[in-house]
């Protein structure tokens, strides 16, 4: 007679139910240890308002208001985040709007300002997008540039960002460093730099945008330039 046991038919339900959960654990033991737990803001407690000289070289501040923001509802979705709107004049030429936006916790506060998102938004028609190098010094920032019209002058926009220790150049390199770094455990922080002026002349406009960006950086404290460029 064979032993009682050599009939006994293995659980493979419940088998089948155990080694699930085992990686059900198991992945989240991995999320758990890749979860960010390192703030990386190098804004800090300073306030864009107080950090960006109301003076920058030739051009000193003349209006907070007049710039193509997103709508009032996308705003108020935002928070924990700062946002700065000047226009410079230097008394001579075209006036310099620049639009800061940071964000220190996530990045969808950038997303909304985005010029691509921003003006669209407000009714504008956009060109493309393309890359323009702004050189500081010893590095060179590559950022964008665009025109948007609305049945007036053309506005001639420069903007960049900055996640983390990386200067994306689209909303998808910008997802992507996001998640890069947090695979590093760091939860970095955010910033949208927007430059722009009212000119028939682009070349003039690009130019004088550059010439701006130059005078703003040079013009931030040395220890916290890092705030706009990598």
């Amino acid at each position: 007679m064979k032993p009682v046991f050599d009939n006994f038919a293995e659980p493979t339900t419940d088998r089948r139910k155990f080694m699930l959960g085992l990686l059900f654990c198991s992945a989240a033991g991995v999320a758990a240890w890749r979860q960010p737990d390192k703030r990386l803001d190098f804004l800090g407690k300073e306030k864009l308002e107080e950090l960006v000289p109301k003076k920058m070289g030739r051009w000193n501040f003349v209006a907070a208001s007049g710039l193509v923001v997103p709508p009032n509802d996308q705003l108020a979705e935002a928070v924990y985040s700062q946002l700065l709107t000047r226009v410079y004049w230097d008394g001579q030429n075209s006036p310099i709007m620049m639009l800061l936006a940071q964000s220190g916790n996530q990045t969808g506060f950038l997303q909304i300002h985005r010029p691509e998102t921003c003006y669209t938004a407000s009714g504008y028609a956009i060109s493309a997008v393309t890359p323009h190098a702004i050189a500081l010094g010893s590095k060179t920032v590559t950022a964008n540039s665009m025109e948007a019209t609305a049945g007036g002058p053309t506005e001639h926009i420069v903007y960049w960002t900055r996640v983390g220790s990386q200067m994306p150049t689209n909303w998808e390199e910008q997802k992507l460093a996001v998640a890069e770094q947090n695979l590093r455990g760091i939860i970095p922080d955010a910033i949208l730099v927007r430059i722009s002026t009212v000119s028939n002349d682009p070349a003039a406009a690009r130019a004088s945008i550059d010439n701006f960006v130059r005078a703003m950086i040079a013009s931030v404290r040395p220890d916290m330039r890092r705030v706009f460029v990598a």
